[in-house]
This record gives structure tokens, sequence and C-alpha cells, in this order.
């Protein structure tokens, strides 16, 4: 066998290329075009059909059968009694007792047609019939084919009569009894009317208490998706459908919190934008006030010291402006460095995130003495740069709050690896304020700008301030895919 086919017949079925079946689709597609409340409907109305017609059907078998089964026994009881009691007068040939026993046993029994009593060879003795039989023929063979008893439901038996060598015959109809038949089915199915009439109005019932809330979903569910997130289904059940309620009222709620949420993070960040822009502005007027009162001043000097220089015919003098031109070009250096670490420590790019905050550590106990600072970085590896930045920038704006509002005397650094995030903690012991309050009213460009650099890197920032101190909680995931929970 080819190797393709061995693996085709190998390979277990997916179910693609299997064929559907049609008619199931277009049943489907079918019972589709109805509401819930039709299809419970027709179900229960066929259901009661179908167990109606079925226990008709079967009552009237069963009492068909016992019908046919009792007229015959009937018949042969009826026919035995005949036959014993002609004995004697047949012995006798007494044909008018005969006849009148015939006469009482067809006559004594509503469902009797006729009675016959014939000799060994077939020929009639005595007989006794209905108005609607007549006299057909003269020997039992004749009145058996004779079509004036060749009804339906009709019973004939014949015994022999004891002792004489003749037979009796006798034949009872089940007309009676199949009307009666047809009465009681007619009954049933009067009572299969009536307890599906019941069982409609009883699903109807049903389906409104149950399709009711549906339709209430749905109505909400269409109000919602026309941006009216005040609508709520109404929860009128506890069960699956109430909880269903139950499960969209708290969706909606949930978007009305995140539609809530998004339109206060986007005013804020437009506000922040704002901010940022003029903070921006801010500090270029003050490079640039820098450049000229600093650097400019500096740049200055050196100039008029080298003009001085070229003028002057003493060696003394041209030292000392030589020396002027050094110390103005090292403060120029000076200032230079310090504007580039401001705007950008190379350091960070350098040796990384620890190293920078300890410079800048560094730095900030040389502007503000008073306050007591410590930091412990541990972090085994160099991080992503953005991280770095990141990370870097928040501890710069959080110290920086620190000097110009909380009036703290201590201010601890602490950051390290945790779960695959790197987690950075600033605290401090001085006037603490309302996170919430500053966040809502977007008067603090410094903690939005930090929120906003944490979340852009998938992380998070928590404030918990009292009036014991500040606590700020900055976690980062290391891997920029990785959102950092709770």
């Amino acid at each position: 066998m080819n190797t393709s086919v061995k693996a085709a017949l190998a390979a277990p079925s997916t179910g693609k290329g299997v064929m559907k079946d049609p008619w199931l689709d277009r049943t489907k597609a079918f019972a589709g075009r109805f509401s819930v409340r039709t299809k419970i409907i027709g179900i229960v109305l066929l259901l009661t059909t179908i167990l109606g017609l079925g226990i008709t059907w079967q009552v009237r078998n069963a009492m068909s059968s016992l019908v046919e089964s009792e007229l015959t026994v009937r018949a042969e009881t009826i026919a035995l009694e005949v036959a014993v009691h002609v004995a004697d007068p047949v012995a006798n040939q007494d044909i008018a007792t005969v006849a009148g026993i015939l006469e009482d046993a067809v006559s004594s029994h509503p469902d009797a047609m006729f009675a016959l009593v014939s000799r060994p060879d077939g020929l009639i003795v005595a007989r006794a019939t209905t108005p609607s039989v007549g006299t057909p023929g003269d020997t039992l063979t004749d009145v058996l084919a004779d079509q004036s008893i060749q009804v339906a439901g009709l019973h004939i038996v014949s015994v022999p009569i004891p002792d004489q060598g003749g037979t009796v015959t006798y034949g009872l109809t089940d007309k009676r009894l199949e009307r009666t038949v047809n009465g009681v089915t007619l009954q049933l199915l009067l009572t299969t009317l009536f307890v599906g009439a019941i069982g409609v109005l009883a699903a109807t019932l049903l389906t409104w208490l149950l399709t009711r809330p549906i339709v209430d979903l749905v109505r909400t569910t269409h109000k919602v998706g026309e941006g009216d997130l005040t609508a709520r289904a109404t929860v009128a059940s506890e069960d699956e459908i109430g909880e269903l309620a139950e499960a969209f009222n708290t969706m909606v709620n949930e978007l009305e919190t995140s539609r809530s949420t998004i339109a206060e993070t986007e005013q804020m960040r437009t506000l922040l934008l704002e901010r940022l822009i003029g903070a921006q502005e801010d500090e270029r007027k003050r490079i640039a006030r820098e450049l000229h009162d600093g650097i400019g001043q500096s740049l200055t000097s050196i100039m008029l010291a080298s003009s001085l220089i070229a003028r002057s015919t003493s060696k003394d003098e041209r030292d000392d402006y030589a020396t002027r031109i050094r110390e103005a070009s090292a403060d120029t250096l000076k200032q230079v460095r310090r504007l580039g670490r401001e705007l950008r420590p190379s350091v960070l790019d350098d040796l990384g995130l620890g190293a920078a905050l300890d410079r800048h550590v560094a730095e900030f106990q040389l502007r503000c003495p008073e306050i007591s600072t410590e930091i412990h970085c541990h972090l085994p590896t160099r991080l992503e740069p953005l991280i770095e930045t990141a990370l870097y920038r928040v501890v710069q704006e959080a110290m920086t709050n620190v000097a110009r509002h909380s009036g703290a005397r201590t201010v601890s650094i602490l950051i390290g690896l945790r779960s695959g995030a790197v987690r950075a903690i600033i605290e401090d012991d001085g006037t603490g304020f309302d996170p919430d309050a500053v966040r809502s009213d977007g008067a603090s460009v410094g903690i939005h700008g930090m929120l906003e650099r944490i979340e852009l890197l998938g992380g998070r920032l928590d404030i918990e301030s009292s009036d014991h101190g500040t606590t700020i909680y900055a976690q980062v995931p290391l891997s920029s895919n990785a959102p950092v929970g709770t």
C-alpha cells in the first residue's frame, strides 16, 4: 500500500472534510425562525398529542382484542348451553321445542344474529334469526355461504349436540361493543384535546414567566449597546436567569467603571500633557537663563581675559589673566556637566541604575544636608534602558517632592527584584498628603508623571501617606509583556 495512503488511514480524524447533513442544517434553520415561546408551546403540544394518540391507540387495541375474545368465549358458552338443552328435543323429534330454545337463545342476547340446529348431513332442523339475517339456505353450508351474514365483526361458533350427532351453530356480532369502543375512543380523544389545551395554556404561562426576564434582559442589552450604562436588568428570581441578569448587571457596572476610569485617565493625560508642555518650557527657560547667566558670563570673562593677555606687557599680569581663564574654563565645564547630568545623567547609561542613584543621592545630600538619606539597591544585573530610566525619574521626582513639600528628616530608597519584577520603595517621615485628592484634581504634575511612566511599562505605582510620612511603591515587570498584578 502507498505510504501516503497508509498515513491518511492512520491519521486521526479532525472533523474537517466531513460532509454535513443538509436536512439537519435545514431543520436548525427552520427552528431558528421561531421564538422560544413558540418552540416551547409547540413542543408541549406535540408531546401532548403524541402521548394522547398513543394512549388512545393502545386502549382501543386492547379493548378491541378484549371484545373479540369475550365474544368468542360468550358464543362458545351460549352454543354449549343450547346444545345441552336441545339434546332431548332433537332425540324426540320435537322440532317446535328446539325452535323455541333457539328463539330464546337469540332474543335473550342483544348481540346474537342467529342460532341453528343441523343434522350430521348439514340439513338445518330448526333455526332462529334476527330480521336483518332472514332465513338464508336450508343447509349449514348454505347459511355460512350466504352474503347476508358476511358482515364484519361476526363471530360464528359450532358445537356438537351431545349423543345426537347434530350441530348447534351460533353467531354473535360485535357492533354494539364496537360502538362502545368507539365511544371510549372519542372520550379519550376529547380528553387528549382538553389536556392539550391545558398544556398549551400552562406552556404559555411558563414561557411568559421564563421569557419575560429574557426579553427584559435583551431590552436592557440594547440600551447598553446604545450607550446608556445606567440601564440595569431586573433580577426577578434566584434561578439561572436571575444569575444571568446579576452577571449582566455586574458586567455593566464594571463597564461603567471602566468608562469612567478611561474618561478620567484621558482627562488627566490631557492635563498632564498641558502641564508637561508648560514644565518643558519652564525648563528651557531655566536652562537658557543658566546658559546666559552662568556659562555666558564665564565665557565672557574668558574672552575679556584673553583680550587683556594680548594687550598686557607684564608677565605677572599675563600669568594672572591665564589663571583667571583656567578657573573660568573649569567653572564653565563644571556647569556644563551639571546641566548634562540634570538633563540625562551619563552614568545611568554607562554604569546603570544603582550607580546613577548613588550619585543622585550624594548630590541630594549636598543640596539638602538636613535630610538624612540612605539607599539600598540590590540589582545583580543591568535592567532594560526604559525600566532604568523610568525608575530613576520616579526616585528623582519622589526625592524632589520630599525636599520641597514634606519637611522630612529622613528618606530611604530600596530597590530590588521580586517575582519577576523590579520594585522600588521610597519612604520618608515627613508630613503626608491625600494621594486620591492629588490624583483627582491634577495638582501635581510630578505624581502624574510617575504614574504615566510606570503604567506605560505595564507596572503599578501605589502611594500610601499619613501624618507619619509617605511611602511610594513602584513595581515594573522585567518583561514588558507581563503586567504586574496586585
